[in-house]
């Protein structure tokens, strides 16, 4: 699985990358929240964020509830801190939409676990989120409406929320009813 790995911490980040790949893992890292969700943006690849909670520029917190709110697909999101910070704000954490918590130093059994309930999360959302369900798509242009009333380009939407990818053709109703005609038109 991909994971993104966003620790401030460099001895930090070092083990939980350490970590995440001795179990197995694609592991992109970052120092920044910010930075976090550039790379969220450009990589629809990436399937899970292991995050410390304090981060520059923009918590972890703040990543996860953006994260929820302006992502189409499931990204499952663990978040680390220190014991006595989770037991403090566990609710708030849950109300951002945070997965899993796990107290540092970071236990590789504990990751572990956390990384096979999140691929089976991340799994079970994205064989529902394709098999059920009605798609708003406009009768005109075709684009898709996703959940936040935005509306995206059919292609961009289905790459972007079932991880899908494209190559286009021509079928054979659109063969005869379009592309013969011109071909004919223009000689060929």
């Amino acid at each position: 699985m991909k994971i993104l790995s966003v620790e401030d911490n460099p001895l930090a980040q070092l083990v939980v990358a350490t970590t995440l790949k001795s179990l197995g893992h694609e592991v992109v890292q970052t120092d920044d929240g910010e930075e976090a969700w550039n790379i969220l943006g450009a990589d629809h690849g990436i399937r899970a964020v292991v995050c410390d909670w304090r981060l520059p520029r923009l918590d972890g917190l703040d990543l996860c509830r953006r994260v929820r709110k302006e992502r189409n697909d499931y990204i499952s999101f663990i978040l680390l801190t220190q014991e006595h910070a989770l037991r403090e704000n566990l609710q708030d954490a849950s109300a951002a939409g945070v997965d899993n918590f796990l107290s540092k130093p970071v236990d590789a059994c504990q990751l572990e676990l956390c990384l096979n309930t999140a691929a089976r999360v991340v799994d079970f959302t994205s064989e529902n989120k394709s098999s059920s369900g009605l798609l708003p798509i406009c009768s005109y242009c075709k684009k898709i409406r996703d959940g936040k009333d935005r509306w995206h380009q059919m292609e961009h939407y289905l790459s972007c929320g079932f991880n899908l990818r494209f190559s286009h053709s021509i079928c054979p109703v659109c063969m005869d009813k379009h592309v013969e005609p011109e071909l004919k038109r223009l000689g060929m």
